[in-house]
């Protein structure tokens, strides 16, 4: 297929630049996978518009300030950085993303607000892309991040944070911190409207995967076939994964909350017939098994959804990976239809904007 198949108009206007004025206080599109059936709803509504047998399954990654601005020492001109993920597990040295990746090489060397200054080193892949390796001479830590970092929003917010943007940016359930874009899906949830999914009797869970700014690199292959997609970590914890086998077993549905937890489950669900196909388990019948791993996973048309049986989700940008992601799960066509009513119906588009139902 081609990136091109994945494109549709979007008037800039439709692009939320700010959170709604109340959180939770959205749009609402449901959509039939099967039948591409377009219904209007609002946020509210959710509740009944969830069977009671349903097991919501949300990502509680927490986001970071990773946007950090240092002083290159030998010109004096800032240069803006995005920290994403330690590099083998050693907080002295990060995995950036960098504004005019070209001009930032090894040995250079920035000093940050506090004070404390980062080299630029090399490491193997990084070459002729926007990454960059940064090292410290100390630990990085979540308050060092407080002290010198802005909440990272995404390239299409053409504005700089704000105060308001530490909350809203930020899901009220996320708990791990590690993320360098949020899981904008659960930003329309509130605690709320999570007490009324409990008096419903809808069941929830969460999952972990630490979102990087890869989700926002464009795919650059013309056959998208031949793109290659970055690596996030994820986590399920037991719990969870018991929860979600013992659904499947019962035959209940899974509504993942955001893309970050329809990665998470079916990353999980490949891995496990891997290790069943390479003999290494028995096939016990649990769809996934519990524990940490990384994830590449690409979906687009074709793919076979293994957990997902429903999904909650934002309205994604054009040619990205994600429009390609709730095209596989719901029918080129029918998401583009879609997208196409959305737009004619004014609703808001991407991280701040509405959001919408596939089941």
């Amino acid at each position: 297929m081609k990136t091109s198949d994945f494109y549709f108009d979007l008037p800039e206007h439709l692009i939320a630049q700010h959170p709604s004025n109340e959180r939770g206080q959205d749009k609402l599109m449901v959509l039939d996978r099967k039948k591409g059936d377009v219904l209007h709803k609002m946020m509210d509504d959710l509740p009944s518009l969830i069977t009671p047998d349903t097991l919501m399954i949300f990502n509680n990654s927490k986001v970071r300030r990773a946007r950090v601005y240092g002083i290159k020492e030998s010109t004096g001109r800032e240069t803006e950085f995005m920290f994403l993920n330690t590099i083998k597990s050693d907080l002295t040295m990060w995995n950036t993303m960098v504004k005019s990746a070209k001009k930032q090489k090894p040995g250079m060397r920035y000093t940050f607000p506090d004070g404390s200054v980062g080299t630029i080193v090399n490491v193997e892949g990084n070459a002729g892309t926007e990454f960059r390796a940064m090292s410290f001479d100390f630990s990085l830590t979540e308050d060092w991040f407080e002290r010198n970092g802005h909440i990272p929003l995404p390239p299409y917010i053409k504005r700089g944070d704000t105060e308001e943007d530490s909350e809203r940016y930020q899901n009220v359930y996320a708990t791990d911190t590690g993320s360098a874009a949020c899981p904008t899906a659960g930003l329309h949830f509130t605690k709320e409207m999570l007490a009324r999914l409990d008096q419903a009797g809808i069941e929830r869970d969460f999952v972990t995967l630490h979102v990087g700014l890869g989700t926002f690199l464009p795919v650059r292959e013309e056959e998208i076939e031949k793109h290659k997609m970055h690596e996030e970590w994820y986590s399920i914890p037991l719990e969870t994964a018991e929860k979600i086998n013992r659904a499947k077993r019962e035959g209940r549905p899974i509504l993942a909350v955001g893309t970050t937890s329809v990665r998470t489950l079916e990353s999980a669900a490949q891995e496990l017939l891997k290790k069943r196909k390479d003999r290494l388990l028995p096939d016990d019948g649990d769809v996934i098994k519990a524990g940490t791993s990384k994830t590449s996973i690409f979906m687009y048309p074709g793919y076979d959804f293994k957990v997902v049986d429903k999904m909650f989700t934002n309205f994604h940008t054009p040619e990205s990976t994600l429009i390609m992601l709730v095209s596989a799960f719901a029918g080129r066509e029918n998401i583009l239809n879609a997208y196409r009513t959305a737009v004619q119906n004014e609703y808001r588009f991407f991280s701040y904007g509405d959001c919408m139902l596939i089941r």
